[in-house]
């Protein structure tokens, strides 16, 4: 009896951990792996702040798809590995090493909830020195 008892409560914990889990969605970890902008930029927000080659710049939704584009374009992309996500509050966040022809990258991506859609706010991605 103990251990049904047991068994129900380990049960009812992780279906609440994960209900209460909020994740990235399936199409911004797609968009990276295919190196795909435009299915990227479905999930921008209305501005986004993009770190590329050390420079920070704060640009609208288009201005960040084109950017991304032209990343994307130097930089054929092979795969993208996830290795972290999380979330707080009304935030979430995934860490990532991108491959690509000219070497991997680190990804770091932003989003937060926004009228109950999450949305990128931050894309950052630094060269990893192998």
């Amino acid at each position: 009896m103990k251990k049904r008892v047991l068994v129900g409560m380990a049960a009812l914990l992780l279906s609440l951990s994960l209900l209460m889990a909020q994740e990235i969605p399936a199409g911004v970890i797609t968009a990276f792996k295919r190196g795909s902008s435009q299915e990227l930029s479905k999930y921008m927000g209305d501005k986004v702040n993009l770190v590329l080659r050390g420079r920070s710049t704060n640009v609208d939704k288009q201005k960040a798809t084109v950017a991304m584009q032209e990343f994307f374009t130097e930089n054929k992309v092979s795969g993208f590995n996830v290795n972290h996500q999380g979330k707080r509050d009304e935030s979430s966040f995934v860490i990532g090493t991108l491959a690509t022809t000219k070497g991997s990258f680190r990804v770091n991506c932003f989003l937060k909830k926004v009228q109950d859609k999450c949305l990128i706010h931050q894309i950052r991605i630094d060269k990893i020195n192998e």
